[in-house]
């Protein structure tokens, strides 16, 4: 366990941070535009959530969102659901990207791979790409309202078709190649697509990934489509299909499609653990302006800099990495293992790439930290300015091993969203301090609290993450919701008018926060709450420990229930009484001793979602009798098997049969 305490300030604001940030640059231009003036960062926040539509109003002003006809009002209803947002406006998030004037040699795109040799695409290379698929597009009958889906990775040819499918109106899903049949048309069939672009195979690694029987089954179970494009990577082809060359024969004029503010953009699916994916709607404009503001105010990204964050086309963050191209910013696309060939290739891509932002996952830092990797003395990082982290809770000990490591001229800024707004709620800025285990605060437009089950705001203690004042990129709604009673149920059920985000949090009096994991995973024993990410922090400082998961089965009748740790050792531990005793005096002695498990059990690997979450609520759900197949989307796991070693336990602390 760390020597530092929750709480310590790491970082101070550089006594420079405003004339050297675009969220200072924010400030001037409120001063100086709308007369507005803000001593701190905390009181710019309370202005952005009490005055909706001054706060909004300046972003669209601020970042010259360009539109083809204006709005009426920034925000004319401002109840949940239903907010609606710039009514009479319509523009286009394509145009935002690859539509306004930039430097055409500016680098837009730098794409590394497993697969093929590095790419690299100009600003000006990219929007001909984009006229091009535009044109290709249209050709196949592809026009406003329709579903563009894609089997595609984390490569330039993605990139250019979202944003041609979007110019046209047209609405894009996308999903990994790494998914399964089963998870590809959970998500896709719903939308009832027209056109699919996938590739054939793919590397990971070192090891050769062939899809050409998975795009077959794809499109056996998706009736709607009438033309697939096949993008050339790895080996081989699919037959009967486009080619990309085909589709981007043609250069035509690129123009957009005027939408309105809240026409769809493209669709993003849940995680697909507890049944089907819900197809999540997001729309132009919320996006647009959500994403400006975000990567500009709080990421600090600005022309010329460089975005590197790890991500596959599956997860929310690779919408955020296009929208980089909002700001001017190039962004880097990785595909393929990224711990191949070890643990220092993404900060050997940082500088190679001189990013200015990089983000990492905290599994990712954690285990630079176990293996000392040391990357600020490995490779020139001079250009980094912030370290952005999210995905999971960071650890305290993450915190200081990042702080110690890259030095105080880079921010440590962690944060926490999620697919259902396509955004953070909880970050930093370069304005703000950091402090040793907790996310800065709430970010500008977001009047996030902890509610404790009445539905009061609660400080110091853990409660629901909620949202009480509407933000534009929540979703416009649920795909095939008719309705919205599916979207209601999802996120306004539990405190009616209110977004209920299902994770656990803890707001200080300074109004930083902790996010301890998801409410629905919880551990409470004796009336003692405990999130699961403080578990993880004990039982992972172990050397012996690989990885671990912790299920809490309560009791129906009160008593304290059965806690469970299932563990996955390092190569050559055995997992004997010596190590359980270890473990249960660190939990003991850490946290409570109503935390001691009643069981620890060693499994090969703890069930993980593509995105690198693991999955407690379907551990519990197998463990209380159902079957894997019943909670779990197995295309959507990193290891479709994991699930399985948690069928036929028996429940009061024996071991597996």
């Amino acid at each position: 366990m760390s020597a530092v305490a929750e709480g310590r300030l790491l970082r101070a604001a550089p006594p420079d941070a405003r004339r050297t940030s675009e969220l200072g640059r924010y400030l001037d231009w409120l001063h100086d535009r709308r007369g507005l003036d803000f001593a701190d960062a905390g009181e710019l926040w309370r202005w952005s959530v009490t005055d909706l539509s001054g706060f909004w109003g300046s972003v669209w002003d601020f970042f010259d969102v360009r539109t083809h006809s204006p709005y009426r009002a920034v925000l004319e209803d401002d109840r949940m659901p239903g907010a609606r947002w710039f009514p009479g406006a319509t523009l286009n998030y394509a145009e935002h990207a690859v539509g306004r004037p930039r430097d055409a040699r500016q680098v837009a795109i730098l794409a590394y791979s497993q697969t093929r040799d590095p790419i690299e695409l100009t600003f000006g290379d990219l929007a001909e790409q984009v006229g091009r698929a535009r044109a290709g597009l249209r050709r196949l009958g592809v026009g406003r309202g329709d579903r563009v889906v894609a089997y595609l990775p984390n490569i330039p040819e993605t990139v250019v078709a979202m944003l041609a499918t979007a110019s046209l109106g047209a609405i894009w899903a996308g999903c990994a190649p790494e998914f399964g049949v089963r998870s590809v048309v959970d998500r896709f069939a719903q939308l009832r697509p027209t056109v699919l672009l996938a590739v054939a195979a793919y590397r990971y690694g070192d090891r050769e990934v062939d899809r050409r029987d998975d795009v077959a089954a794809i499109r056996a179970a998706l009736p709607t489509l009438r033309h697939v494009v096949d993008v050339p990577y790895g080996n081989g082809s699919l037959p009967g299909t486009i080619g990309w060359a085909e589709l981007l024969g043609t250069a035509e004029p690129l123009v957009f499609e005027p939408v309105p503010f809240d026409h769809p953009l493209y669709v993003l699916f849940s995680s697909g653990t507890t049944g089907r994916p819900k197809a999540i709607v997001h729309g132009h404009g919320g996006i647009l302006v959500e994403h400006l503001k975000n990567l500009s105010l709080s990421w600090d990204l600005r022309p010329g800099d460089r975005l590197l964050w790890f991500t596959t086309t599956a997860w929310m963050l690779w919408n955020v990495l296009v929208s980089g191209l909002l700001v001017g910013a190039g962004t880097v696309l990785i595909d393929g293992n990224p711990l191949y060939p070890d643990l220092e290739e993404q900060w050997r891509l940082a500088a190679q790439t001189r990013a200015t932002l990089v983000g990492a996952s905290p599994g990712y830092l954690m285990a630079c930290r176990k293996h000392g990797i040391e990357p600020a003395r490995r490779f020139d990082l001079s250009a980094l300015r912030q370290l952005g982290v999210a995905g999971s809770p960071l650890p305290l000990e993450g915190f200081v091993w990042v702080t110690e490591r890259l030095g105080p001229d880079v921010l440590l800024n962690v944060g926490s969203g999620g697919t259902d707004l396509c955004t953070g709620i909880v970050a930093g800025s370069p304005m703000q301090p950091v402090w040793a285990g907790e996310m800065t605060g709430n970010l500008l437009g977001v009047d996030a609290r902890a509610f404790d089950a009445a539905g009061n705001t609660i400080v110091g203690e853990l409660g629901e993450l909620v949202i009480t004042r509407p933000m534009p990129s929540m979703p416009v709604g649920f795909w095939n919701d008719p309705g919205d009673a599916l979207y209601r149920a999802a996120y306004f059920e539990r405190y009616p008018g209110v977004w209920c985000h299902g994770d656990w949090i803890r707001y200080t009096e300074r109004g930083s926060c902790v996010i301890t994991g998801r409410s629905d995973a919880t551990l409470n024993r004796g009336g003692v709450r405990l999130g699961t990410a403080e578990f993880y922090r004990v039982v992972e400082e172990f050397a012996e420990v690989v990885d671990s998961l912790v299920v809490h089965l309560e009791d129906p009748d009160g008593g304290p229930g059965e806690l469970l740790l299932f563990i996955v050792a390092d190569d050559g531990v055995t997992v004997g009484d010596a190590l359980r005793d270890r473990l249960v005096r660190a939990l003991r002695t850490n946290l409570s001793p109503r935390h001691v498990p009643d069981a620890i059990h060693a499994v090969t690997s703890i069930p993980r979602s593509r995105t690198g979450k693991k999955l407690e609520v379907p551990v519990k759900r197998i463990l209380l009798g159902m079957a894997p197949d019943a909670v779990a989307s197995r295309g959507a796991l990193l290891d479709p098997a994991s699930l399985d070693q948690f069928t036929g336990w028996s429940l009061r602390g024996s071991a597996a049969p």
